[in-house]
């Protein structure tokens, strides 16, 4: 006979069958996450709340749910949500919770500290920097990207490098250190995974803009260029946003 159990998720109350195993869980969340996308972000996190009802100790349930609060909160910034902010700060905090649990569980392992330093992001994102500063959520953060980065820089595309750059590049004063995030930014640069990441260029190129000189200007400009290109609105918004902030180029007189 065919049985469901009630589940309360952060989505309102769920029917779930009652006969599906721990693992058809996981693999099913997986693959939702796997496939992307705010509908189906929501429905992984509901299937590993629902695995983590019954398994709280389970290192891969708690920092897979972290990753997909993230993932979700993230994708709603990017597509401007109209209460993305309010979202972020939502998820950022649930995914801090399970990024901690999953830290707690298995603390030389990369992906607790990488995911709750990415939530902590999110949660800065929804509520702002000097709230997250308020919050204690500065040193916490810096802790794990810096954890992560000693366990394995080259997780996840190498984002513990990144995600350091990124962490010291927005700061604000007299915490920020721009020569901190440049040489992680370089770092990074020389990875396979820059090319193809327009975040990551613009990233690195806000901070060149920033150091200013004509010839950080002008790798700039070469980056935004080509992260201009990318697919991703949010990213080519962003990237042409900043193109349009620098002087315009003399044009060559060919008579």
């Amino acid at each position: 006979m065919f049985k469901a159990v009630l589940f309360v998720s952060l989505y309102g109350i769920v029917f779930c069958p009652a006969s599906s195993s721990a693992q058809d869980l996981i693999a099913q969340a997986d693959a939702l996450y796997t496939r992307g996308g705010l509908q189906n972000y929501q429905k992984a996190i509901e299937l590993y709340l629902q695995f983590l009802a019954d398994n709280p100790n389970d290192f891969d349930g708690n920092w897979k749910c972290a990753r997909t609060h993230r993932e979700y909160g993230e994708n709603t910034k990017r597509q401007m949500h109209k209460d993305w902010r309010a979202i972020c700060a939502q998820h950022g905090k649930t995914g801090m919770q399970y990024g901690q649990k999953a830290i707690e569980l298995e603390p030389d392992r990369v992906e607790g500290h990488y995911y709750f330093g990415l939530n902590v992001g999110l949660y800065t994102d929804g509520k702002s920097v000097l709230a997250a500063l308020r919050e204690g959520l500065k040193n916490k953060s810096q802790h794990s990207f810096e954890r992560a980065y000693a366990l394995n820089k080259m997780y996840a595309d190498a984002g513990p490098i990144v995600s350091l750059g990124r962490f010291w590049a927005v700061l604000p004063w007299p915490m920020k250190d721009k020569k901190k995030a440049l040489k992680y930014y370089r770092e990074y640069q020389v990875t396979p995974y820059f090319e193809g990441n327009a975040e990551a260029q613009i990233y690195l190129s806000e901070l060149l803009l920033k150091l200013g000189g004509k010839q950080n200007e002008a790798e700039a400009r070469g980056l935004l260029e080509g992260a201009g290109q990318t697919e991703k609105p949010y990213y080519r918004d962003w990237a042409h946003r900043l193109l349009a902030q620098l002087p315009q180029q003399p044009k060559i007189n060919d008579n």
